[in-house]
């Protein structure tokens, strides 16, 4: 009987993405991840090396699907306040995502394919820069400050759920809360990057 390569190692990123997401990637271990996936400890290492490759595959494979759900179709404050709300909407569909870029940012070291992801951002930066410059968006704002807080605006309530909770006194369950939650990001970043009426 042939061996299910390629399912075989779906399971193992799958049981990755669940274990790095809840523990870090210092409290996962290899034999918990083997554990959760049904599959040998010998064949993570087989097919991926070692954790640390493990984990930058993980991190990085997330990283590649929210950036093919959301994209950045224009610079134009329409386009800013969709590419916040479907921000906010895949970071809802997948919390774990947050957790592990926060793991992320308590380790040593340099990110998991940082060069990569830094040019990614860069070219959002650039773009919205040149929109500035046209007098689409706000000239007075740091584009590299106005991309990271429409990822924040967006991302923040999956993030801090406890907070969010806390301060307005809703779930995010609750279906009504997560449309106005989203209402509201998109309007917020259309206000953000406005261009001043004055």
């Amino acid at each position: 009987m042939a061996w299910d390569t390629d399912g075989t190692q779906r399971r193992l990123r799958d049981a990755a993405l669940v274990e790095f997401a809840a523990r870090g990637f210092e409290g996962t271990t290899v034999s918990s991840i083997a554990a959760r996936s049904g599959v040998n400890k010998e064949r993570l290492y087989s097919y991926f090396g070692d954790k640390k490759s493990l984990w930058d595959l993980v991190l990085t494979t997330e990283l590649e699907h929210l950036a093919t759900a959301v994209e950045l179709a224009g610079v134009g404050l329409s386009d800013i306040g969709d590419f916040a709300g479907a921000t906010y909407d895949y970071h809802a569909a997948h919390p774990e995502l947050g957790r592990l870029l926060q793991w992320e940012g308590l380790q040593t070291g340099p990110p998991a394919h940082a060069a990569v992801r830094t040019t990614h951002y860069q070219e959002k930066v650039a773009r919205f820069a040149r929109a500035q410059r046209d007098g689409s968006l706000d000239p007075d704002i740091d584009p590299g400050h106005l991309v990271f807080a429409l990822i924040a605006l967006a991302a923040w309530w999956q993030t801090v759920p406890q907070l969010a909770e806390m301060i307005t006194g809703a779930n995010q369950d609750h279906q009504q809360e997560r449309a106005a939650r989203r209402r509201f990001v998109v309007e917020a970043a259309r206000r953000i990057a406005a261009p001043s009426r004055a």
